[in-house]
């Protein structure tokens, strides 16, 4: 069977390129709140972004992912929403984003908007209405009439506690798998449908390039909405992640939205909890026509029964699930590839050394994501090696999940104060990565000239943009490598993935062959020197392309590794 991620023959034995845009580009993740003030409220708005477009122009990106920006109270930061076709005051106007669209356009990158229809915020309009028992908004939600005291069933929300919350206007329980401000929207009601893929259609008018679809394999919850399992870990998931009629909404979400335009447009859906297979049903020849999904098996490697268990991870196993993945999307299916983003701690700090070899890793970790079978997914400030923030108090902490998370441990009496969780928090809560953007060593890091929303990683003055762009050997300047090298050889986007050293405990070494060219990609995914032997079906004479410390030009038989040393040899 032929590859269909690879370059199609054309007619006369040239080599023509695949429509799908997004499979050779490079998308940049935007944080709002985070990402630069423009007004010096403390919080990032777009005409700051509009202000930062000619940086990601240089940095090379193809595109932008623009996580939420739409109206809302922001109980979860933009992920609660009130009004889809508005955009939040905070952040600025319709017009403003509309310039945004324009300048990104102009340079030949695209936009990504955000797409959170799991659930709204409870000050949409939708949801005032149904909550007063309006038609035809009554059943917009999951309404359960009963006990005030004795919720319907035993669900779990992600952020602690019930998936239910007892409304006394309307005097029933509603369901929320997040934030008790977050109601889940009743997918089962066409109505609903229809509304979500109206205002779909609105913004693919307004020129947007694709949707990253949110928690988007939750939409299903089934008939009766049965208990769950409580030895499970997150009880219910079992009837609500790939729920039964899943593949039928997401199938018609496409057809009514993203087919009737006559652009390539992308799509990326957060999949919580999808195994290979599953995933091969949502983006397979076959499936549902999604572009890829994200994954997070592997960056869940080594956690116990919740995120806050994180435990020490190996890289053997890490590498079995980035096999599985590689090779089982490689016929029929497309990868993302990312290490980090807004809900994920940076990277460097979970997966390399964010202390002694803090330059050097960050380079590694950006040679994976740009050297593996998929689109790479950078977050903002991982182009500058940014690390996780210490948080010395729940006062500090703005993520609704964190502090649900240290209240209930406090609560239960599994913690007596927050120094006993402050080590969880530091490692993976998500307010490690939605610090602002450091920009320059100046005050506030550049990012504001007043006061920020969240507090500043108190490395900025070593660790930013400025400072970054102007040093040869700077992380960034070796992300603008990657991402030009990924660009100009077809191997390293539409090669077939192969592992070597699948037991190697600390150097992480595959192939990427595509027709005639070949690529070695060799990690040393540790603090300490490594030697191996090049594997013996692997070309003689591969020439370096990038790596990330001195290296021979010219592949030999054995190779000497510095700690968390990079190579990428490719054909001449």
């Amino acid at each position: 069977m032929s590859n269909p991620n690879e370059p199609a023959d054309g007619a006369d034995g040239s080599t023509e390129q695949p429509r799908a845009w997004w499979k050779r580009a490079d998308i940049y993740q935007i944080y709002p709140r985070s990402f630069n003030d423009s007004d010096g409220d403390g919080i990032g708005d777009i005409p700051g972004m509009i202000e930062n477009v000619p940086y990601l122009d240089e940095l090379g990106v193809d595109a932008v992912w623009l996580s939420p920006v739409y109206a809302s109270p922001q109980a979860d930061n933009g992920y609660d929403i009130s009004d889809y076709r508005a955009i939040d005051d905070q952040y600025g106007e319709l017009a403003d984003w509309e310039e945004l669209l324009a300048a990104l356009h102009d340079r030949d990158m695209r936009l990504i908007m955000d797409l959170v229809v799991n659930h709204t915020s409870d000050e949409h309009e939708w949801f005032q209405r149904s909550r007063a028992g309006e038609e035809p908004y009554d059943e917009f939600y999951y309404w359960r009439e009963g006990d005030p005291a004795e919720p319907p069933n035993n669900w779990d929300s992600f952020f602690g506690g019930s998936a239910w919350s007892y409304d006394e206007t309307r005097e029933a329980w509603y369901l929320h798998l997040f934030d008790e401000k977050q109601p889940d929207l009743n997918w089962r009601n066409p109505a609903v449908r229809e509304a979500v893929y109206e205002m779909m259609r609105w913004w693919l008018q307004k020129g947007i390039d694709g949707f990253r679809m949110d928690v988007i394999n939750l939409l299903s919850k089934p008939e009766g909405l049965p208990d769950g399992d409580p030895d499970g870990g997150l009880t219910g998931a079992e009837h609500f992640m790939n729920g039964p009629k899943i593949h039928d909404y997401l199938s018609e979400m496409m057809a009514e939205t993203v087919e009737t335009v006559d652009r390539e447009i992308m799509t990326v859906g957060e999949t919580p909890g999808v195994s290979v297979e599953d995933a091969q049903e949502f983006v397979g020849e076959d499936g549902d026509g999604l572009s890829m999904v994200f994954q997070f098996e592997h960056v869940s490697v080594g956690d116990g029964d919740s995120k806050w268990e994180a435990g020490e991870w190996h890289l053997p196993a890490f590498k079995e699930i980035i096999e599985r993945w590689q090779t089982g999307l490689a016929e029929d299916g497309w990868n993302s590839i990312y290490l980090s983003n807004h809900d994920q701690p940076r990277m460097v700090s979970r997966f390399g050394d964010d202390d002694q070899y803090r330059r050097k890793s960050a380079k590694l970790l950006g040679t994976f994501t740009h050297t593996l079978q998929g689109t790479p997914f950078v977050y903002q400030g991982e182009e500058l090696g940014m690390t996780n923030t210490p948080f010395e108090s729940i006062e500090e902490l703005r993520d609704v999940e964190a502090i649900n998370f240290v209240e209930e441990a406090i609560a239960t009496g599994d913690a007596e104060s927050y120094a006993d969780v402050r080590d969880a928090i530091e490692a993976v809560s998500r307010d490690t990565a939605r610090t602002p953007m450091q920009w320059t060593d100046g005050t506030h890091a550049g990012f504001t000239d007043g006061d920020p929303w969240i507090k500043l990683n108190p490395n900025y003055t070593s660790v930013n943009a400025e400072r970054e762009r102007t040093d040869p050997a700077s992380v960034w300047q070796y992300y603008q490598d990657l991402i030009a090298l990924r660009e100009e050889r077809d191997v390293l986007v539409f090669g077939d993935f192969e592992l070597h050293y699948p037991d190697h405990p600390s150097v992480f070494a595959y192939t990427r062959t595509l027709g005639d060219e070949r690529g070695l990609i060799v990690l040393n995914w540790s603090g300490e020197s490594r030697s191996i032997d090049v594997p013996d079906h692997v070309d003689p004479g591969l020439e370096l392309a990038i790596a990330n410390d001195d290296a021979p030009q010219t592949l030999g038989t054995t190779l000497e590794l510095s700690p968390w040393e990079a190579r990428v040899y490719l054909t001449g």
